[in-house]
């Protein structure tokens, strides 16, 4: 078995909900690799979109910002932030990935403040960006994160980007789409979904060398577990040869 980080773990699983023929919005760093990799291990045809305008380029290297030219190159589309999430709003961006300083069991993030007053934050963080049109309007989200208590907090301090919100029915009393929302969170411990039912989390898989026991420990609130709980799949050795040799050659972001 090939030896492998966390990193590359959470990127080749993210990698692997990507189908081919869909449209995700990315970031730079990890979510992009993990659409790199899906485009050339099953997905040829998957569209990446950048929150800066572009919208399916060439991705030779890995942009170091959503605003780098190469988010651009020899792309279907160079545009504005607004060229991108007027179709998100119309249901036009099937995945994304989003990331913040906190998450609670129905998928509300927060990006915002940390600490019980906004006004008077213990710390100041940069905000929603595109993340909550994303969140809104996007049919599927997806976190990459590591696992632990001060991330997955039963409240979130501040709502910046919309889950489940309180439970079943209630995105669509707010206004949202239905069957719009969270759909995967990926840590270095486990891959987790929601449960149809509460839109609570629900833990689909343990990452080899983790426990029920750990996952737990580093969770702030009750999680729901699959019946079978699955054993997430290791990287390929394929899967790892075109992340280090092709995407992040420099590790930069897969670490050494």
């Amino acid at each position: 078995m090939a030896d492998y980080n966390e990193m590359e773990l959470m990127i080749v699983v993210a990698s692997r909900q990507l189908e081919d023929g869909s449209s995700v919005g990315v970031g730079t760093g990890a979510p992009c690799a993990a659409a790199m990799l899906a485009q050339k291990m099953h997905a040829p045809d998957l569209l990446i979109m950048f929150e800066a305008g572009g919208v399916g380029p060439e991705l030779r290297r890995m942009p170091i910002s959503v605003g780098d030219s190469r988010t651009h190159y020899r792309g279907v589309r160079a545009g504005a932030m607004s060229d991108i999430m007027e179709p998100c709003a119309r249901g036009m961006v099937d995945y994304t990935f989003l990331g913040g300083a906190q998450i609670d069991m129905y998928g509300n993030i927060n990006s915002t403040v940390i600490g019980p007053d906004p006004a008077k934050p213990k710390v100041r963080l940069p905000g929603s960006g595109g993340a909550n049109d994303y969140a809104s309007y996007c049919w599927r989200t997806m976190v990459m994160t590591v696992h632990d208590r001060r991330r997955f907090v039963e409240r979130v301090d501040f709502l910046t980007s919309p889950g489940y919100l309180d439970g079943p029915g209630a995105r669509e009393r707010a206004g949202l789409p239905a069957d719009t929302g969270p759909y995967r969170v990926i840590t270095n411990m486990a891959v987790i979904g929601y449960e149809e039912a509460t839109k609570r989390m629900q833990v689909l898989s343990l990452n080899p060398g983790y426990t029920r026991g750990d996952v737990r420990e580093n969770t702030g609130f009750e999680l729901l577990w699959a019946d079978p709980l699955g054993e997430t799949e290791p990287p390929s050795d394929d899967e790892l040869r075109i992340l280090r040799n092709e995407i992040d050659p420099d590790r930069i972001f897969i670490g050494r």
